[in-house]
């Protein structure tokens, strides 16, 4: 037995991981699981604040219109720290940045439940989109290191979807919670969660593995390649309307279904969330197609307009149709964020490096882009209706992705390896 053993282990492989430190695949597998489960706690914090604006308006004396702004300051904070996350894991390495920031997400997401005022809820929210860019480019970098080439895929790919089971969790768990518990009680449950997933990421993710380099700093040219690229300005731009579409769903469903449908708030936290989850099949399937077909924008223009089609349709959807709305538009803009992840390693102007500079620089303009429609949004439905509203959110879906037009083609071959199907959602 003891021989077996000793035979196994002499055949194990390691891994090399960023730290440079060889790993073993069981410690490789404790600290990919533990990175999981901060990604679902994660976007369960991005959220759970939706199921909880009708409450939130009757404590701080807010209507829909401040709803937008509240809802887009985490956005905000989110947005504006994209690559500068990148740029401070390069400095003090991946595990340490993307630990603080979950860390900070948590401390923040759960301190809006005593806020004294609305000022400072929001606030708070925007500290807790600046936890969320900490975590997302260094964090995707970490799950990557823990495998050799070639057996990246299936853990990239799980880390990513883990964003969907999280937001979906968000939105249901705390429409369930909020009856019995209250608004300020639910947002701590998100917070206590992803506090606790962090502290056992400590504990689970070697401090080897994403370590600061050692040596001098990392220099490069002035501007990468990345920054200067016409396609990530293309593609950032082109889908700011998907990117406020996709945060306004998730948190004015539930309020809607509410006000609207006169549904209870359960049943609205589980319309919500097919609104999320379906994005998990989607994922799969764009990969799959990005890689086989080079017609990218084609790809991009047939989901995108799929999804603003079905969007339009809800402010005369009953609960079964309001349902089949979601499904497609969740599979639609998950299929949609994973043809987005896997065309920069097709970029050959782009250095195989400095793809995830790219990748958090379009994330970055579309956040922050984002952030103006799910505040636009929130303002027209004071102003107006939620009818009115959904009809907006979805023609600007279609006319930001009119800067498509300046996306190049796709060259025949990939200049790089492909990124994990579904892989890069934050």
């Amino acid at each position: 037995m003891g021989v077996l053993a000793r035979k196994r282990k002499a055949v194990e492989p390691v891994v090399e991981n960023l730290g440079g430190i060889p790993l073993s695949p069981r410690a490789a597998t404790r600290a990919a699981v533990a990175l999981v489960a901060l990604r679902i706690g994660y976007a369960y914090n991005w959220f759970d604040i939706g199921p909880a604006l009708p409450s939130i308006g009757t404590r701080y004396g807010v209507g829909p219109a401040e709803w937008g702004v509240l809802v887009a300051a985490f956005l905000v904070g989110a947005g504006l720290l994209q690559v500068p996350a990148g740029l401070l894991a390069r400095r003090y390495g991946a595990r340490s940045v993307s630990l603080a920031g979950v860390g900070l997400l948590a401390v923040s997401a759960a301190a809006c439940a005593a806020a004294p005022s609305f000022l400072v809820l929001v606030a708070l929210r925007i500290v807790a989109g600046v936890g969320a860019a900490l975590f997302f480019s260094p964090a995707i970098g970490l799950v990557a290191s823990l495998y050799p080439p070639g057996r990246r895929g299936v853990p990239v790919g799980i880390f990513s979807s883990a964003f969907s089971v999280g937001s979906a969790l968000g939105i249901v768990v705390t429409a369930f919670l909020i009856p019995p518990l209250g608004w300020q009680l639910s947002l701590v449950v998100g917070g206590a969660i992803l506090a606790v997933a962090t502290l056992a990421s400590i504990v689970l993710v070697p401090s080897t593995v994403g370590a600061a380099p050692k040596g001098p700093p990392i220099r490069g040219p002035r501007l990468p390649a990345a920054l200067r690229y016409r396609g990530v300005w293309a593609v950032g731009i082109a889908f700011v309307g998907l990117e406020g579409a996709t945060f306004a769903t998730g948190q004015f469903v539930v309020p809607w279904g509410e006000t609207v449908g006169g549904w209870t708030i359960a049943l609205a936290g589980v319309v919500g969330m097919m609104f999320v989850l379906p994005s998990i099949a989607g994922g799969p399937l764009g990969g799959r197609v990005a890689e086989r077909n080079r017609n990218h924008r084609t790809q991009f223009v047939v989901a995108t307009v799929a999804a603003a089609g079905v969007l339009a349709v809800l402010p005369w959807a009953g609960l079964v149709v309001a349902m089949v709305v979601g499904t497609v538009f969740a599979f639609s803009y998950g299929f949609i964020y994973a043809v987005m992840y896997v065309l920069p390693h097709f970029w050959r102007e782009v250095p195989a490096g400095e793809v995830p500079l790219a990748i958090g620089l379009l994330n970055s303009i579309q956040l922050a882009g984002g952030a103006g429609v799910s505040a636009l949004f929130g303002e027209v439905v004071a102003t107006h209706s939620y009818a009115v509203a959904w009809e907006v959110l979805a023609g600007l879906m279609l006319a930001t992705l009119v800067a498509l037009v300046l996306l190049p083609a796709t060259p025949a071959a990939s200049a790089g390896p492909p990124l994990a199907e579904g892989s890069g959602r934050r």
